[in-house]
């Protein structure tokens, strides 16, 4: 028998890739429908203002991610506002760092990304354009959750009460009936959007990512009815042990340390409190369940639903 021809052997090969890749094909596309599946529509709002550059560089990481966010934020620096609202007015000085000029409407956006918005009223007022104003223009339904922050500066215990992050992420929940996580940083201060990006805003925004991911990967419902999540990252960055994402873990936590019954984990049947999270040698992050209507801690039964969404991440105290 002659040996067969070049042209026979590539066709044979070609006949085998075709198989082969008939096989993986499907399993590939399900990877990709999969990773679709998790995308997710989101509201990004704060209370430091539109312009301040951690919002901005969560907006870019959760983009990059592949979801679709929408911001809005206050005009200005809104800090420890708590759960305040009024009717945006005139911008009368400008907005904060000068991203929009005195005498500029109530809301506006960017020029060149409309999906950046400003409103000059508080935080509540903010999320709530955010919503029902902005999100319409790109989403063909409500927003599946609503991120708060990353605060400049830690929201810890009894002051989720005055905490304009906190009351943007629990009115959501509250009053909007959309899951919502407030994220707060111990570093850093008020800063402008168009700087170079401090590092530590990097690793906050990193892993705010990851535990919405997370969240998302868990299905929906994402949250029980009627709460939140208060987030508190430590210390992070240059001149820090926490320099990069690796680094940091998450820990369930409680609000107040006075709270009842909580869920038993790592061995103790009393959540530690986000303090003492935040305190611990270690780079670990506080994750506590919050009740939207009272801003303090959850029943034990809606943090056991939150330990099991986020039982892959999440880790014990030393």
């Amino acid at each position: 028998m002659l040996p067969r021809s070049r042209s026979a052997y590539s066709r044979g090969s070609f006949a085998i890739e075709t198989l082969r890749m008939m096989h993986v094909l499907p399993s590939v596309l399900l990877s990709l429908l999969a990773l679709r599946a998790q995308a997710a529509n989101i509201v990004s709002t704060n209370d430091d203002g539109w312009a301040e550059i951690n919002i901005r560089t969560l907006y870019n990481a959760l983009t990059k991610a592949g979801h679709s966010v929408v911001l809005s934020a206050p005009a200005e620096n809104e800090s420890g506002t708590g759960s305040a609202e009024a009717t945006p007015s005139t911008v009368t000085n400008g907005c904060e760092f000068s991203s929009c000029p005195a005498g500029s409407p109530a809301t506006g956006s960017n020029s060149s990304d409309t999906r950046l918005n400003y409103v000059n009223s508080y935080p509540v007022t903010s999320v709530k354009y955010g919503v029902q104003k902005f999100a319409p223009n790109f989403f063909s339904g409500n927003p599946d959750i609503v991120v708060s922050g990353p605060n400049v500066g830690a929201n810890l215990g009894s002051t989720v009460q005055i905490s304009g992050t906190v009351g943007a992420a629990s009115a959501a929940s509250n009053q909007l009936g959309i899951p919502a996580i407030a994220f707060s940083g111990t570093t850093g201060s008020q800063t402008a959007w168009d700087v170079a990006t401090p590092d530590y805003s990097t690793l906050y925004a990193d892993l705010s990512v990851n535990l919405t991911n997370t969240l998302l990967a868990s299905g929906t419902p994402y949250l029980p009815n009627g709460t939140y999540l208060n987030v508190n990252f430590p210390s992070a960055g240059s001149g820090t042990s926490c320099t990069a994402a690796a680094d940091f873990k998450f820990v369930l936590s409680r609000i107040l340390s006075t709270s009842g019954t909580t869920v038993s984990t790592c061995g103790s049947d009393t959540l530690p409190t986000e303090t003492s999270v935040v305190d611990t040698d270690g780079c670990y992050v506080s994750v506590s369940v919050g009740d939207a209507s009272t801003k303090n801690d959850a029943t034990a039964d809606q943090q056991s639903v939150v330990l099991q969404k986020l039982e892959s991440i999440l880790s014990c105290l030393p």
